[in-house]
């Protein structure tokens, strides 16, 4: 959990150096040397800062909220594939599902005890966004489950590369956890010009941080996820380059595309992924058989 704490710490500072040198600035470079201690300055001053609770808010649940979205983009981590495991977990991917599932309900928690309407829609279409996404990515990841048969994540290292065979399947798969971790061009959820940050809007101090460090956690795991399914390699250190490689395109499509509209989202999800999802798992079923 440690090594996940401060893996997201240095990759807020590599967001932040990415964005700068792909809109020709300069990133954080006075804390440290390169900038290298920006994340540790940020967090002091965040957890330092005063927690204000609004008024007429639902003050256990306001408090509840972040925390319980921290602690589910840690629980995913237990699942993560290692040769120094003590205890190996079957069923790897269904936990991941389930977990995943439930982070929607710490984005609703956040919005509705807020009592405030521009967070509360913020978490409704956060919501929205990420149910939906939900199902086409069960059905992306159905497919490279099907042809190694295994559900094991550790197991899952030993298959095959599928990326090579499916590639527009990997070009899907990446889209959709772009929009399942709110990352632009799909943060809707926390569209600044249009919701005031979204369900997030009354948070701050330490209770933003943990929004915070929940959704980079997310992020790093979703690109973990690619690597595991998608680019099977046992190797580590090829696997570990995998990951930072599949982190900076998360960067790059936020520095390169603008955010789209609301229902072309929803249409792309419902009329575009979940079909394609649908008709490549029945083109593994009509192999197997």
């Amino acid at each position: 959990m440690v090594c996940v704490l401060i893996a997201v710490a240095f990759y807020t500072l590599y967001e932040r150096k990415v964005l700068g040198y792909i809109q020709i600035r300069k990133g954080p470079k006075s804390v440290g040397f390169w900038g290298i201690l920006q994340p540790f300055a940020d967090a002091v001053k965040l957890f330092l800062n005063e927690m204000i609770l609004p008024m007429k808010s639902n003050k256990i649940l306001y408090v509840v909220a972040p925390i319980m979205g921290f602690a589910l983009a840690l629980f995913l981590w237990v699942i993560y594939p290692s040769k120094y495991c003590v205890k190996f977990i079957s069923f790897g991917l269904l936990i991941f599902l389930c977990i995943s599932a439930i982070n929607v309900y710490c984005i609703l928690l956040a919005g509705w005890t807020s009592n405030s309407k521009y967070a509360f829609l913020g978490a409704l279409r956060a919501s929205a966004q990420t149910i939906s996404y939900e199902v086409s990515m069960l059905f992306i990841l159905i497919v490279p489950v099907l042809l190694i048969l295994e559900t094991n994540m550790e197991m899952a290292l030993e298959g095959y590369t599928i990326a090579f065979l499916m590639f527009p399947l990997l070009l899907v798969w990446f889209t959709t956890t772009l929009a399942e971790t709110n990352r632009t061009p799909f943060d809707f959820a926390e569209g600044e010009s249009e919701l005031v940050s979204g369900f997030n809007v009354e948070y701050g101090g330490g209770l933003f941080a943990l929004l915070f460090l929940a959704e980079y956690a997310n992020i790093i795991f979703m690109s973990t996820m690619s690597m595991i399914w998608f680019l099977y390699n046992n190797n580590l250190m090829v696997f570990v380059l995998g990951i930072v490689v599949f982190s900076t395109l998360y960067l790059f499509s936020r520095g390169a595309y603008p955010r789209h509209r609301y229902d072309l989202l929803m249409m792309l999800c419902w009329k575009s992924f979940l079909p394609f999802g649908i008709c490549m798992l029945f083109l593994c079923l009509l192999w197997f058989f």
